[in-house]
């Protein structure tokens, strides 16, 4: 009989069939059912959510990005149409903002067709309502996008693409596997006793070493390094993670703004995955891109004029907006906060302009 825990959630029950049934999955498995189930039904983000991203916190944030995407759009030729693309636009708040900050931007506003790559329906919902004078075009993929010249941001999206785990044992790598415990019910990782097939990708450790690996982000490296040299534009990612691949567990879950145990209430949580930047990079070049950065997320927004904008911001504020205003961008820069913890790496086309804040800036 399954246990009160597997009745109230379905997902957990599912797993538990599929694993009882097929055996244990991947940690990558794992995160794609688990993420799909989350963000399907329901609004994570802000105070009442499970977590708060950038754009949530100042509008500086989504307005800076605007004049990032603007400016990168004039050094290209000011192209008529362009295909202004975010990956996992959340509630379309960085949208919003990015669009109303380049609204004056001549031929910019006529120029876009926009593109929103979104699985989630609540999440289409709201993005469709707050932009829905811009048209957007819904992707459940970047494989769905059209050819031409792009300019695609992307906040907080690689951290959630699905990892594979590998822990070194007997003098290789052996994959980190989701098994059932000892209950039938419950969920437990265990190591496959087979070496892992990609050993040849992960390099020599001493025994008890994590390592991860993610191919999703690789391929999408990859594709949009194919896309930006065949078709002209730029690429900027924002997220947490290393800038040198690393060893060591990363996998987490936030629930409510706490951390969550990653196999406890599966689709209750938002997990996610320090994102391997240096992988990334080689990827995108692999397809023919030009990486810059990544810089730190303060260091790239003290360079596209946070502290001008909040100043301007300021001259019309309450005090009570001013204090919002302060706030946020102390907690966009600081340290404390998110001002080095996330980085932001840019891809542009071999031979063009470096992307503004990146001028020198390449790895």
């Amino acid at each position: 009989m399954a246990s009160e825990a597997a009745q109230i959630n379905p997902l957990l029950e599912g797993l538990a069939r599929r694993i009882h049934t097929a055996g244990p999955i991947s940690v990558a498995d794992y995160m794609a059912e688990v993420g799909a189930f989350y963000y399907a039904a329901r609004d994570p983000f802000g105070a009442a959510g499970d977590f708060i991203t950038a754009p949530e916190v100042s509008q500086i944030f989504g307005e800076l990005v605007g004049a990032w995407c603007a400016d990168y759009w004039q050094c290209l030729g000011a192209p008529d149409p362009v295909l202004l693309v975010e990956l996992g636009p959340g509630r379309g708040t960085m949208m919003v903002d990015t669009l109303r900050a380049t609204r004056h931007v001549p031929g910019f506003a006529k120029a876009v067709r926009l593109h929103l790559v979104e699985r989630s329906p609540v999440l289409r919902r709201m993005q469709q309502e707050k932009l829905a004078a811009f048209a957007p075009v819904f992707h459940d993929d970047v494989v769905t996008l059209p050819h031409g010249p792009m300019l695609l941001i992307a906040n907080e999206f690689l951290d959630a693409l699905p990892i594979r785990q590998f822990e070194r044992s007997g003098g290789t790598w052996h994959e980190r596997r989701i098994a059932l415990a000892r209950d039938g019910e419950s969920l437990t990782l265990n190591l496959d006793p087979q070496p892992s097939l990609f050993a040849a990708q992960l390099p020599e450790a001493k025994d008890g070493a994590i390592a991860e690996l993610c191919p999703a982000a690789t391929s999408l490296g990859k594709a949009l390094g194919i896309q930006i040299a065949g078709q002209g534009g730029a690429a900027l990612f924002i997220d947490y993670g290393y800038l040198k691949s690393e060893f060591g567990d990363t996998l987490q879950a936030i629930h409510r703004h706490r951390p969550h145990a990653v196999l406890d209430e599966p689709g209750s949580a938002d997990l996610t995955a320090h994102v391997d930047f240096a992988a990334f990079v080689r990827a995108a070049e692999s397809g023919g891109a030009q990486a810059y950065g990544p810089l730190t997320q303060r260091e790239f927004l003290s360079r596209l004029g946070i502290e001008a904008r909040k100043a301007k911001l300021l001259e019309r504020a309450t005090p009570e907006q001013a204090r919002t205003i302060e706030t946020g961008c102390r907690r966009l820069v600081d340290p404390a906060e998110m001002g080095t913890l996330f980085k932001v790496l840019a891809l542009g086309q071999k031979g063009s302009p470096a992307p503004a804040g990146f001028a020198e800036a390449k790895p």
